[in-house]
């Protein structure tokens, strides 16, 4: 008898089990990849492929050999590009961790760089008949009685989902933003697959310590996928720098948005890293990188509230009649500041702002850096550490400097990733963003001067100043600090003004030789 239920029981857990994967394949239009075990068997094989070739390709020659470096460069290819066709394939999460790969610059080897980067612009699309059915479920309206005309093509695609441009009843122009249909049903699969690959990683390669990696993606993913909290976002930043009267974020339509929906205002302009779009709108590259750096270093040292994808695709610009304006998109993913990492943060880069070398090791050792600090501190400006030493507001960016810090990427991988998986983990999106601002830079054929580092000192002082504040505990003490902090402020107002002075045309007649740095 008890032979007998235990034969019924397997024959219903296996029907079951039938039963549910035909319901899932059904759902999913019979696309037998959507199975967990497919993905996860996808993944597995490719991590297994690139593994072995570093395993046994790696073995023979000496690792201080120009023929090792030459080996390992062709093996960082390979499996590369063995990655971003996981990606592809596997779509969702996968292409947000590649996309997330590509903008760490001078963090990981520039193949992997490179080979992800395109992923920012080459995502995967999915069809405008799946996208009607996202809408509809989450809505509980047809299209057509929402929308007058609906764009058949996105006029962007991501990693979570895809934009596509509308008409509202009332003639009102919106971008609705649709989930891809099937990237929450797969995200617990796959950030499970790659939390469990990652660590089994770690486990051949001791020296690996990307383990972070994972646990970012399983802690922002959720975050990402709600719609909602991505709207919240939106008029939470429009409300917190309104005083920008640069910065225009889109006005939400909440009656039509949902966990995977977002209706918004449809907003113009040219990407931001698109210098022949500025030329050609007449709108001043210098202006745009010094407004969008105003507002990122009130974002991360003042408000410690910040958008953490800037990524061309998601910050535009455009002309106003009152002025050049930048439209700041996708709000899914930020990262809250806590007020002790802040202040440590502020202090440490105005430690390297003004050459403290004293400075630079305290509080780079306060955000877990330990001896580390030099790499450091040069994973955090992208600088060489001789450019550090000497002051980088007076010292020039050169094409010999990037390749020395290029090269180091490759020589201090293994430091670079212990780094990276002992700093506090709400400073990595803020290297992520960093190294993505630089990016912007670089396309735009700028570099960050001493006009732009006084910008970063002035919020770095007020974070410090407002800290002080919290923990005063008298009026004068309270009085001493705002006399500290506002005679700061006048000096880099005197030095900003000095510095337009120069370079005005009487200045240039007066003055032969650049300053020596400020903040001295």
């Amino acid at each position: 008898m008890a032979h007998r239920v235990k034969r019924i029981l397997k024959l219903l857990t296996f029907g079951g089990a039938v039963g549910g994967t035909a319901w899932f394949l059904r759902e999913n239009d019979w696309e037998i990849s959507t199975v967990g075990v497919m993905r996860f068997g996808r993944a597995a094989l490719t991590v297994l492929s690139i593994v072995a070739d570093y395993k046994m390709n790696l073995r023979g020659p000496d690792p201080n050999s120009e023929e090792y470096k030459k080996l390992k460069s062709e093996i960082h290819t390979r499996s590369a590009l063995k990655l971003r066709e996981l990606c592809c394939k596997n779509g969702g999460a996968f292409i947000k961790v590649g996309q997330h790969i590509g903008t760490l610059e001078y963090l990981l080897p520039s193949e992997y760089v490179k080979t992800m980067k395109v992923l920012h612009s080459d995502a995967p699309k999915s069809e405008l008949s799946d996208l009607y059915k996202v809408i509809e479920m989450d809505l509980g309206t047809k299209v057509e009685e929402i929308f007058t005309s609906f764009s058949s093509e996105p006029v962007g695609t991501a990693s979570l989902a895809q934009v596509h441009k509308a008409t509202l009843k009332d003639g009102t122009v919106v971008a609705v933003k649709i989930q891809h249909p099937r990237v929450k049903a797969h995200s617990y699969v796959d950030i499970k697959t790659m939390e469990f690959l990652i660590n089994r990683i770690a486990w051949v390669f001791p020296d690996f310590q990307y383990v972070w990696l994972a646990e970012e993606t399983k802690k922002n993913l959720p975050l990402e996928l709600d719609f909602l909290n991505e709207g919240r976002h939106c008029e939470r930043v429009a409300r917190l720098f309104k005083k920008f009267t640069f910065l225009k974020v889109p006005r939400i339509y909440w009656d039509l948005s949902s966990e995977r929906v977002l209706t918004m205002e449809f907003c113009e302009g040219g990407k931001v890293d698109d210098r022949q779009y500025m030329k050609e709108h007449n709108i001043s590259v210098n202006e745009v990188t010094r407004n969008l750096g105003k507002l990122y270093s009130e974002m991360i040292f003042v408000q410690g509230y910040v958008h953490c994808d800037p990524h061309p695709g998601n910050v535009l610009v455009n002309k106003t009649k009152q002025g050049t304006q930048i439209v700041l998109l996708d709000h899914g993913l930020y990262q809250t500041l806590t007020d002790d990492f802040r202040v440590n943060y502020s202090k440490l880069w105005m430690s390297l702002i003004k050459a403290d070398m004293e400075g630079i090791k305290t509080y780079a050792m306060k955000l877990n850096a330990g001896n580390l600090y030099p790499l450091f501190a040069c994973m955090l400006t992208a600088r060489s550490w001789k450019s550090i030493s000497s002051g980088i507001d007076r010292i020039e960016y050169t094409a010999s400097e990037e390749q020395v810090i290029k090269d180091n990427a490759a020589q201090y991988f293994i430091e670079i990733s212990e780094i990276l998986n002992r700093v506090p983990r709400q400073l990595l999106l803020i290297m992520k963003t960093n190294d993505v601002l630089r990016g912007i830079e670089a396309s735009l054929q700028v570099r960050s001067n001493a006009s732009s580092f006084i910008n970063m000192s002035r919020c770095c002082i007020r974070a410090v100043g407002l800290d002080d504040l919290r923990k005063a505990d008298g009026y004068f003490t309270v009085f001493k600090i705002h006399i500290n902090t506002n005679w700061q402020l006048c000096t880099l107002s005197f030095y900003e003004f000095f510095l337009w002075f120069q370079n005005s045309l009487i200045g240039q007649l007066l003055f032969r030789r650049k300053p020596s740095g400020f903040l001295k």
